[in-house]
Formats: structure tokens, C-alpha cells, sequence
């Protein structure tokens, strides 16, 4: 069996046994079966794996604030056919992504998004999950958050999350050229793609800075600094707007679009 399927089987045997928690046999974590958290009387706003309350007809702001768990921020799994998992930072990167998949236009697409559980920032983009929320509700898609908490596995996180999702194609990342990122997820990501029947899609690799500055000009979105490294520091800003022009200015020891992490981008999907 599947990871899913193992912690789904021993909710099924808790619940038959009248228990409110059960041990996950993949993380040895405690959980609340749908029978402990009906006895608790209400929901917590925690996104908890076995919500009787449905957790995803709450208050927006309250499941964006209070979600501990993965959950759905905004919409819910792609019905019918397989989707493909967009990891979305919410930057450029996995803007032209999405507009590359867009194009493709072969089957639904969900966005999934890791944030720190205490702070509610993404990491390295230094954005808000309210951002990233205000993305996924412009564009009209599906967005499964995932609180990260210190010393829980990435992946194991990762895993629990898209056990929500019914069934998956692919996952789809806005990797560019960075060899040692690639191998990093060809491997980390190896097993779980088995087990979801997925594919690993990397729709950006290998395309020039040229190609993807002009799909950038040619969506009309624009795209702000949301976060500046040591790197770049009086050189790029936080709040100045990457495009042509600011890549143009940028020094040969700092890659055009950022991607050994000199800066990261907030795309203003909404407008101006």
C-alpha cells in the first residue's frame, strides 16, 4: 500500500474501534480521527487530515491564518482527470510555469505552496501566504498550503499534503539550469512520484533568460523584489521591478533572473 493508504486504513480501524487518535505509520505522529474531532465539537481551523467541519468552508482568512495542517486555501482538488501539481513560490519563475502550462492546456491544474507554520511567510520570497492566496483566487485556481514545522521532514510533508489530491500526472517545478536543485528533487521526489503515478515536469529548464523575459513582457504582468541576498545588496532593491531593463543593468556575477538566489519576486498577477 501506499503511504496514503496506510494512514487512511488505520483511521478506518481506529474509527471501527471507537478511538479519537490513531499513530500514522509513516511519521509515528499521534492524529485525530474524525471521531476524536466530532467529540471536540467544533473545528479548530488547524486544516486536520480528518475534518468533519469542512475545513475548506470556513472563513478564508481563518484557514489561512489558523491552518497547521495541509489544506486547501482556496478552491478544492481537481475533479476528473489526473492534475498537475504546480509548486508555486509565488514568484516569476512559477509564474511563466504556469503560463507554459496554460499553453499546454491537457488537463487541471492545482498550485501547491510551502510556508513557514509560525510565521505565514514563504521561504526565500519572503511574501505572505495571503499573497500567494490573492494569487491562486485572481488566476481561479486550486491552492493546497503546506505549513512547514521544524524537524518534520520536507518531503514527508510534501507527501501528506498531496494525499488530498485524487489523482496527479505530474509535478511540475519552475526550475531553470541549476544542475545540483534538479538532482535534488530527481531524487528526493523519486519515491513519492512512484507511489502518486506522477511524473516530474521541468517545463523552464534549459530556456534562455531572452525567451523567458519576452513571455514575462508579453503577459503584462508585472513582478516586484520581494527579497534581496548578500549578493545583490545595493545592487537590486526590494520593491524594484524586474524586467528587461533591471536585468540588463545587473552585474555578469549575478545571474539575469536570480537564480542562484540573489534576489526572489513577488508577480503581481492581479496588476499594477
Amino acid at each position: 500500500m501506499t503511504p496514503a493508504a496506510d494512514w487512511r486504513e488505520a483511521h478506518r480501524q481506529a474509527v471501527e474501534a471507537g478511538r479519537s487518535t490513531y499513530i500514522d505509520p509513516g511519521t509515528g505522529f499521534q492524529v485525530f480521527t474524525e471521531l476524536g474531532l466530532e467529540r471536540r465539537g467544533h473545528c479548530c481551523g488547524s486544516g486536520c487530515r480528518h475534518c468533519p467541519y469542512r475545513h475548506e468552508s470556513m472563513e478564508l482568512d481563518s484557514r489561512v491564518a489558523g491552518a497547521q495542517q495541509p489544506s486547501w486555501l482556496t478552491g478544492t482538488a481537481p475533479p476528473g482527470e489526473p492534475a498537475d501539481v504546480l509548486f508555486w513560490s509565488g514568484g516569476k519563475d512559477s509564474f511563466l510555469c504556469y503560463r507554459v502550462l496554460m499553453r499546454e492546456a491537457v488537463r487541471p491544474v492545482a498550485l501547491l505552496t510551502t510556508f513557514d507554520a509560525a510565521s505565514r511567510i514563504v521561504a526565500h520570497q519572503e511574501i505572505g501566504v495571503r499573497q500567494v492566496v490573492r494569487q491562486a483566487e485572481h488566476l481561479g485556481l486550486p491552492l493546497l498550503g503546506v505549513p512547514l514545522h521544524p524537524g518534520h521532514d520536507y518531503v514527508d510533508r510534501i507527501r501528506e499534503a498531496v494525499s488530498l489530491i485524487p489523482a496527479i500526472a505530474r509535478f511540475v517545478f519552475g526550475d531553470l539550469h541549476l544542475r545540483h536543485i534538479r538532482e535534488w528533487r530527481d531524487t528526493a521526489f523519486q519515491d513519492l512520484a512512484a507511489e502518486s503515478g506522477a511524473t516530474l515536469h521541468f517545463p523552464l529548464w534549459g530556456v534562455s533568460a531572452e525567451t523567458l523575459i519576452t513571455d514575462l513582457e508579453a503577459s503584462g504582468v508585472p513582478c516586484v523584489v520581494s527579497a534581496v541576498t548578500e549578493a545583490a545588496e545595493g545592487i537590486v532593491e526590494v520593491g524594484d521591478e524586474f524586467g528587461r531593463e533591471m536585468m540588463e543593468r545587473l552585474p555578469d556575477q549575478i545571474d539575469p533572473f536570480g537564480e542562484n538566489g540573489e534576489f526572489h519576486t513577488l508577480a503581481r498577477v492581479w496588476g499594477p
